[in-house]
């Protein structure tokens, strides 16, 4: 019998370094069976694929969160000029990011995008039921420069609809979408929520939604809180949601209170933004916290903050094994 509390990760793992040094098909498949392995090993309820099918050696700073999403699609340029630039910086969308991903230059299509192969591959070495993740259509759209629909929500719409289609059937037991854009914009929550409802509609397993403040460099990206963005979270049509909390004031945990009972709430509980290997104990405490905070059965989730990918391997193999421990450790588990 499964745990009442699970245990999962959220989408990214460190590019092991022999898989950077020579970079092909077959040891993109070799190291995501071993990211699978370890985290089956540390005790993980649901696993993610360590999203090593979007690194490219070419642009690891990335790890390919957007570029994997836009690069393929019909409609967007991707080899930018300085007048790109400089558009994309008077509209001061994003104003830690310069350069656009890509410029529209006309309607949206799929492209060479295919998410079903990736995720294929990863299910065939997976070794059991996994967790798949797709990049929000607001975040991506807020990343491109637009030539051709003259409307945001336009834009975002193409994007979420090119999305839905690629996601409907994937072979994966979770379909998770990550969002790190909303939280510093919670003006556009409505907009953003019928954006990233339209692809979890379209999904036939469980389905949660990811959201952060960002992480770039150990940094925080977008300035906000969840007391803002609840009426956001109450919109999705979601079964759980994945937030990041363990790098956030303690007092943002009471916002979460508001959160429709029908979503299950899963809180971060490692802070993947310092080196520290919290204890089993820390674990449980936070754990301990949220309860105490929430109320009873709606905590359904324990992970880390975000993705792994800017953490050295030993350290995040460490957190992950901690993050086992003190779950069990506070559910009374051998």
């Amino acid at each position: 019998m499964k745990p009442n509390i699970l245990t999962t990760t959220v989408g990214s793992y460190p590019v092991p370094d022999w898989l950077a040094a020579l970079p092909s098909d077959q040891a993109r498949t070799d190291a995501t069976r071993v990211v699978f392995d370890i985290q089956r090993q540390a005790g993980i309820d649901l696993p993610t694929d360590g999203e090593l099918y979007r690194f490219d050696v070419s642009h690891p700073d990335t790890n390919g969160m957007i570029d994997y999403f836009v690069a393929p699609l019909a409609g967007i340029r991707t080899q930018l000029g300085r007048s790109d630039w400089e558009a994309f910086g008077r509209k001061s969308t994003m104003g830690f990011r310069r350069k656009p991903a890509g410029v529209v230059t006309g309607p949206i299509g799929e492209g060479g995008l295919n998410l079903i192969a990736d995720c294929e591959t990863a299910s065939s070495v997976a070794g059991g039921d996994f967790k798949f993740t797709v990049t929000s259509p607001y975040m991506l759209a807020r990343t491109l420069l637009d030539n051709h629909y003259g409307d945001f929500e336009a834009l975002l719409m193409a994007v979420a609809g090119v999305l839905a289609d690629q996601v409907a059937n994937l072979p994966c037991a979770c379909l998770q979408i990550d969002e790190a854009n909303i939280t510093g914009n919670r003006s556009d929550g409505p907009m953003a929520a019928r954006a990233i409802n339209l692809l979890l509609d379209r999904v036939k397993t469980e389905r949660a939604v990811h959201l952060c403040f960002g992480n770039y460099g150990g940094q925080t990206i977008q300035k906000g809180d969840w007391q803002s963005l609840v009426d956001f979270l109450n919109a999705l049509h979601v079964d759980h949601l994945v937030l990041e909390l363990a790098h956030r004031p303690p007092g943002d945990l009471d916002a979460l209170k508001n959160v429709d009972p029908k979503i299950k709430i899963g809180i971060g509980v490692v802070d993947v933004k310092v080196n520290h290997v919290e204890t089993p104990d820390e674990i449980a405490r936070r754990m301990a916290a949220a309860e105490k905070t929430l109320g009873p059965n709606r905590l359904g989730w324990v992970h880390p903050d975000c993705g792994f990918w800017m953490v050295k391997r030993s350290v995040a193999d460490r957190k992950m094994e901690a993050l086992v421990k003190g779950r069990n450790l506070y559910l009374g588990l051998q």
